[in-house]
């Protein structure tokens, strides 16, 4: 998928994915950039970096998986297997 927009990551997710999408947007690392999050927040007395992520968690849209056949196939397999008919002797 291309990197268009900022989205909430649905793979590098711990709390609700808010710093996994930032990170694969730009194409950071998830854990380094979590945590340098914290330790601004720490510094900065926790509550402005709480505030941020629960506005962020709030405003960024959760990424979409992309499957294919996703219109025509809601449930089960988007192939079906296909059963085997004896032929009789």
């Amino acid at each position: 998928m291309a990197n268009v927009g900022l989205y909430r990551s649905s793979r590098s997710n711990m709390i609700a994915g808010v710093m996994g999408g930032i990170a694969e947007r730009f194409g950071w690392n998830a854990n380094l950039l979590r945590v340098i999050f914290v330790l601004i927040s720490v510094m900065s007395a926790a509550f402005p970096g709480i505030l941020v992520y629960l506005v962020l968690w709030l405003v960024m849209p959760k990424q979409r998986r992309f499957t294919e056949h996703t219109e025509y196939n809601t449930q089960g397999y988007s192939q079906p297997m296909r059963t085997v008919n004896k032929d009789p002797l």
